[in-house]
């Protein structure tokens, strides 16, 4: 994560759940006998009148479109200034600095509040297929195990409906800006019976507030995935096809070498990049030389900088074979990696319409108060830098990539572990697949706790 001032880091747009997660928060103490520690204090809200303050100078300074698409910054910084002064707790006035942000309905510009001394986890993954919610994976040995199940589909969540749009918001309030004890489900399961459940949280107590930038941006990845073991590059074979799931692109290019030297003695290759959240231009540069014979543009920085083309060219190892790229839900990078197969007919895209956001950001980190003094509150925010269009004139933000095949699994499929939709990719090759020893071949790896 060194790297991150050169990442397309996972962004959101918060206009939209910003009522939803006012509602999430804990009802305040009735009881006005006493004071409530949940009350927010004058220094704390010293800080986050600072905190708004620097981070709307950031976007004024940083911003790619220095028109901010026709927003009026002041009146909208003046609005929200005098929102914060009013913010009961200090969590509300988190979600209202967020809100500012959100204004500028940007996939890349957020707010990073600051570090806790604490992770939380909720014991489960869930990823739209098509336009349905579903539960895909369920850690053992949590509350979650035994209530929620790989195929339930999220009727709804804290009494409100999930969906494409705001999965990833939803996401970043329940992880980074309001941590729950406990999440509301009614789910209804592959048989069609609805149920409700409550799913308890478990939260890990750091000895001390870890600071800095991974502490910042560990939301931006599901469930914190920094961890090497949950990284790691791993593929399968289905008789003459390779089969590689690339988790992001911030891999070492050693890595990819030595899978490609492997994929390079079949003659048709999966990748899957379902849920790939995206990472380093380099990597995303780097991956592309294995299927290209000549230079090919990628993208087109728009923006302040007029940084030149993304530009891509054969890395000297190239891979011959067929290729199909099997997409859901993933954003940046992944996202530019699936549009250029198909731009280019370096192969065939399977699947579903990935995340649309694909902007190139810049993490700025700031803090408040005196590291000497041992009284400093790390924050940030990711803020877009450039615009990204590709060959074709279009962005592919708030657009995403639609496959060429649409595969989804059925509800039933994931109950039970069969990936038909791997298995799919596998058959356009030419191949025969089990979808059952494809659905074992890629076992969910939880990031450990003391992650």
């Amino acid at each position: 994560m060194s790297r991150i001032a050169a990442h397309f880091c996972l962004g959101l747009a918060l206009e939209l759940t910003l009522s939803l997660s006012l509602s999430l928060r804990p009802a305040l103490a009735q009881d006005t006998a006493k004071p409530n520690p949940n009350l927010i204090t004058k220094p704390q809200l010293m800080m986050a009148n600072a905190m708004l303050d620097n981070v709307r100078q950031a976007v004024k300074d940083n911003y790619y479109d220095p028109t901010l698409h026709g927003l009026n910054l002041t009146e909208r910084y003046q609005a929200y200034k005098a929102r914060l002064q009013k913010a009961p707790t200090l969590g509300d006035a988190f979600r209202i600095i967020a809100a500012f942000l959100a204004g500028l309905d940007d996939s890349h510009t957020f707010f990073l509040p600051p570090a806790r001394s604490w992770n939380v986890y909720y014991g489960f993954r869930m990823r739209m297929e098509g336009d349905r919610p579903l539960i895909t994976a369920v850690r053992p040995g949590t509350d979650a195990d035994g209530k929620l199940k790989p195929g339930d589909e999220i009727v709804s969540l804290e009494g409100y409906s999930v969906n494409r749009k705001d999965l990833w918001t939803l996401n970043y309030s329940l992880d980074a800006l309001e941590p729950r004890g406990g999440l509301h489900f009614v789910v209804r399961g592959p048989d069609g019976a609805t149920r409700r459940e409550t799913v308890k949280a478990k939260f890990v107590q750091h000895g001390a507030l870890v600071g800095g930038l991974d502490q910042l941006i560990n939301y931006s990845i599901d469930q914190g995935e920094l961890d090497a073991k949950v990284n790691k590059l791993r593929w399968t074979t289905a008789g003459d096809v390779f089969v590689w799931k690339l988790p992001n692109f911030t891999f070492d290019q050693s890595d990819a070498d030595s899978v490609l030297g492997r994929a390079k003695k079949y003659p048709n290759l999966v990748l899957d990049l379902r849920g790939n959240p995206g990472g380093a231009v380099d990597d995303l540069k780097y991956l592309l030389g294995y299927f290209v014979t000549g230079k090919i543009r990628v993208a087109t920085p728009q923006g302040r900088r007029h940084d030149s083309p993304i530009e891509v060219g054969p890395n000297g190892d190239h891979y011959a074979g067929k290729l199909v790229v099997v997409d859901s839900g993933s954003a940046s990078a992944a996202e530019l990696f699936a549009r250029t197969v198909q731009l280019q007919r370096l192969g065939t895209v399977v699947g579903d319409t990935s995340a649309g956001a694909v902007m190139e950001s810049q993490i700025y980190p700031m803090q408040y108060g005196d590291v000497l003094m041992g009284a400093a509150a790390p924050y940030g925010a990711s803020i877009t830098r450039e615009d990204l269009i590709m060959p074709d004139g279009n962005s592919l933000e708030r657009m995403g990539v639609s496959p060429d095949v649409p595969a989804l699994p059925a509800a039933a499929d994931l109950a039970s572990g069969r990936d038909t939709v791997l298995a799919k990719a596998v058959e356009l090759l030419g191949g025969t697949a089990d979808p059952t020893a494809l659905g074992k071949a890629f076992p969910t790896i939880w990031p450990p706790y003391n992650n």
